[in-house]
C-alpha cells in the first residue's frame, strides 16, 4: 500500500513538473521586481511608491524595490522602463507628466502606447505655496503684488511640461502675471527651492507643501481642485477668482507594452487590496491625497481622455505641441 502510494505521489509530481516543461506560467513575482520612480527621491510620487511597494513585498513574499530615476520632468525614467523586458520584473510608479506630457513637449524614444496601464493608486490637488519672506497673504493680494512688479517674480515647476508647470502657466495667465519659470528636476527640489526662498511661487502636491504649513517658511494661498479641500476647509480654491481652473494630476503603476496580461491583472488585484487595508487609506488621505485603486480599463480610459486634456491645456498656456513622429 506504501509502495503504491509513493508511485501514485511521484506520478503526481512528475505531471506537474511536465505541465510546468510545457510552458504554462510560474507565479508571478518569482524574483524581486523593480519599480522605477521616475523622479527624485523624496517627493510624493517616492513617499507613495513606497508605500505601495511595502504592502506588495508584504502580498507577495518577494522585494519591491524603488529605484529614482529622476530628471527630465520623468523622461529618463519613462524611456528606461519603456526598454525594459516585458516579464512583469520592471514596473513604473508616475504621475501623468512622464508619460503623457512630455512626448507631447519634446523629443522622447517612446510615448504614451509604450506603456500597459495597470493602476491609478491615488489622486491629489495642488495647493499655491508662496515664500513666506513675500508680504501677501491672501490670493487676491498675491495677485495685486506680482501685477505691479512684472518680471521681478519667479516660479518652480518639477520639470517643463510636467502637470505643475501646467498649472503655474494657466494660472499666471489668466491672472494677467508675468514671472520667470524656474524648472526643477522633480517636486522635492521644487519645493525646496519654495522653501529656501529661490523661488517665490510653487504649485506643489498638496502632500508636498502641506507638510511645512506651520513651519513659517511658506503662505499656502489656494488650491487647484474644484473644490475646497476637506482638510483646507479655509483655503479657498482658485477656481473661486477663476470659474473653471482645476487642475489636479494621479499617480498610478504602469507596465512595459506586452506586458503579460495576467501580470497587469494580478498587480492590479494587488493594488486594490492594498488600498483597501484601513490603515493605508488612512495614510493617505493624512497626506491629503485620494486613494483610486483603479481597475487597468478604468486606467486606459482616464490616460484616453488626459492625453486630449493636456493637448488642448497646453495649447491654451501657449506652449509649443511636439508634432507627432518628430
Amino acid at each position: 500500500m506504501r509502495t503504491r502510494a509513493l508511485v501514485g505521489a511521484l506520478a503526481a509530481l512528475a505531471a506537474a513538473f511536465a505541465g510546468t516543461a510545457r510552458g504554462e506560467p510560474a507565479r508571478w513575482p518569482t524574483r524581486a521586481v523593480t519599480i522605477v520612480v521616475p523622479y527624485a527621491a523624496g517627493g510624493m510620487a517616492d513617499v507613495m511608491a513606497r508605500l505601495a511597494a511595502h504592502r506588495l513585498a508584504q502580498k507577495f513574499g518577494q522585494p519591491f524595490v524603488i529605484v529614482n530615476r529622476g530628471g527630465d520632468a520623468g523622461a529618463i525614467g519613462a524611456a528606461q522602463v519603456a526598454r525594459a523586458q516585458a516579464d512583469g520584473s520592471v514596473l513604473m510608479f508616475t504621475s501623468p507628466s512622464a508619460i503623457l506630457n512630455v512626448p507631447m513637449l519634446q523629443k522622447v524614444a517612446y510615448d504614451a502606447d509604450s506603456f500597459v496601464p495597470i493602476g491609478i493608486f491615488a489622486s491629489l490637488p495642488f495647493v499655491l505655496g508662496i515664500n513666506a519672506a513675500l508680504p501677501p497673504q491672501t490670493l487676491a493680494e498675491f495677485i495685486a503684488y506680482a501685477r505691479a512688479r512684472p518680471g521681478k517674480l519667479n516660479y518652480a515647476s518639477a520639470g517643463v511640461g510636467g502637470i505643475s508647470h501646467l498649472a503655474a502657466t494657466l494660472f499666471v495667465r489668466r491672472a494677467g502675471i508675468e514671472a520667470l519659470h524656474v524648472p526643477y528636476k522633480s517636486a522635492a527640489p521644487a519645493t525646496n527651492a519654495l522653501l529656501s526662498g529661490e523661488v517665490d511661487m510653487y504649485f506643489g502636491g498638496a502632500p508636498e507643501l502641506l507638510q511645512h504649513r506651520g513651519s513659517g517658511r511658506i503662505t499656502i494661498l489656494a488650491t487647484s481642485s474644484a473644490e475646497r479641500l476637506a482638510n483646507l476647509p479655509d483655503t479657498p480654491t482658485i477656481a473661486e477668482t477663476y470659474p473653471g481652473f482645476a487642475v489636479t494630476t494621479w499617480l498610478g503603476f504602469v507596465a512595459p507594452r506586452g506586458t503579460p496580461r495576467e501580470i497587469v491583472d494580478t498587480m492590479a488585484q494587488a493594488t486594490r487590496e492594498a488600498l483597501a487595508i484601513p490603515e493605508v487609506a488612512e495614510r493617505l488621505a493624512g497626506l491629503g491625497v485620494v486613494a483610486v485603486g483603479s481597475t487597468p480599463a478604468e486606467f486606459a480610459e482616464v490616460l484616453r481622455k488626459d492625453r486630449a486634456l493636456y493637448a488642448e491645456a497646453i495649447r491654451a498656456a501657449g506652449i509649443p505641441l511636439m508634432a507627432p513622429g518628430q
